[in-house]
């Protein structure tokens, strides 16, 4: 495990730390470039939104202007594989510039980023197909990844992101993994996600069974997909929300939670508070006025850039205005009180030993589950620790998809 301190880049701030490794992560499936990635952190000072921002943006720029030449010059795959380096450099410039949802930095990263990404998708063989799955008087963003232009029926696995994520992301982040290996992949983003909620502020809900079923009534409607063999991957904070979901939503005939997450709640709380604990804490946290758990927060916020961006991107994403009333809408994300007893179809958790943000959760929603259930722990030694493996997706993936194909053969 790197200690702070230790950090290769950005040592005094595990946050921008984190985000540097994730951009270095998407290399392992072409959508960035380990090069690129070094000389623009170089180009940052630590804790500078701005400056993240603006370095982040030159080189989303400068790739996307090469990947335009490229396509003029008739040179596909090259602009192929530029315009994929660019959605996740442009989608990375605004992630620290949630503090002010109206900032129009913001909404100019995200349209680049989108612009980017479906360019690249008409590049791509067989083409990706982006989509737009109905829900609730709006629809979803998401995208369709086929092994080819066939109508044979095939695996389908249905993969959304979490609290920071977005379906351009899981481009190589499950979708081409799964191809590869015979998969047709489903990617979308749901409310609270980068699609919704930069399109229409459409925020996070804790009933993510009422967001899966229309996809899936969705899926169906697709061409090559084996109504039998649907799974469901959920990644970060989504590690909670397909679990959510698959108790409910009984099509789902594999989950894999990415990592495990039993309570978002009492994550967000520091991870140590007893059942008998819960009600007084609760308590407190939705009183009309606590001003001492206000500047406890604000302080938070100060001290810990972990802190600091979680509770700020969480407003953005709950739509909610200030840290405690975020923190008392994670509340709502549990699966206790038997939900996660209710999960049948058999289920793969994973756990990242050096995970920044969710220690103790997969095993905890381990424990819960009464289904067919194993338990992958990645570790710092083999360099997959990180959150959600960031950095070791090719070892992640080959594990993920090991066990999905052994569970559909078992079917």
């Amino acid at each position: 495990m790197l200690k702070a301190g230790r950090f290769p880049f950005f040592p005094d701030n595990v946050q921008y730390w984190f985000e540097t490794k994730r951009a270095f992560g998407a290399a392992s499936y072409g959508a960035s470039e380990f090069g690129e990635v070094m000389a623009t952190v170089n180009r940052i000072t630590s804790g500078d939104p701005d400056g993240w921002y603006t370095e982040w943006t030159a080189t989303a720029e400068r790739v996307l202007a090469e990947a335009e030449s490229q396509i003029e010059r008739g040179h596909r795959v090259s602009a192929r594989d530029s315009y994929l380096r660019a959605t996740t450099y442009f989608r990375t410039a605004e992630f620290f510039l949630h503090g002010n949802p109206d900032d129009p930095r913001i909404y100019n990263s995200y349209q680049k980023s989108i612009a980017a990404y479906k360019a690249c998708c008409v590049l791509c063989d067989p083409p990706v197909l982006p989509v737009e799955i109905p829900y609730e008087g709006t629809t979803l963003p998401g995208y369709y990844h086929r092994v080819d232009e066939s109508d044979t029926k095939r695996p389908l696995f249905i993969i959304h992101s979490g609290f920071d994520g977005s379906a351009e992301e899981l481009h190589g982040e499950g979708a081409i993994p799964g191809v590869e290996r015979g998969y047709n992949v489903l990617t979308f983003d749901g409310p609270g996600q980068y699609g919704p909620i930069h399109r229409e502020r459409l925020p996070f809900r804790p009933d993510w069974e009422k967001v899966v079923t229309p996809v899936v009534d969705f899926a169906l409607t697709l061409p090559g997909v084996d109504p039998d063999k649907i799974a469901l991957m959920g990644i970060s904070l989504g590690g909670y929300l397909a679990p959510r979901a698959a108790a409910f939503e009984k099509r789902i005939a594999a989950l894999v939670a990415n990592d495990g997450v039993y309570d978002y709640g009492i994550a967000n709380l520091g991870g140590n508070v007893s059942p008998e604990q819960l009600p007084v804490i609760e308590s407190m946290i939705r009183a009309p006025e606590a001003p001492e758990l206000d500047a406890k927060l604000e302080e938070e916020k100060k001290s810990s850039p972990v802190a600091d961006w979680a509770l700020t991107h969480g407003m953005f994403v709950t739509g909610t205005k200030s840290p405690r009333e975020y923190i008392a809408a994670t509340l709502e994300y549990h699966l206790r009180n038997g939900i996660a007893e209710k999960i049948a179809c058999p289920t793969l958790v994973l756990e990242a030993e050096d995970d920044l943000f969710f220690k103790g959760q997969p095993q905890a929603l381990f424990n819960h589950l009464t289904c067919p259930k194993t338990f992958i722990r990645f570790t710092g030694e083999e360099g997959a620790g990180a959150h959600c493996q960031v950095g070791a997706h090719r070892m992640a993936f080959a594990r993920i998809y090991d066990w999905l194909d052994e569970t559909f053969e078992g079917m």
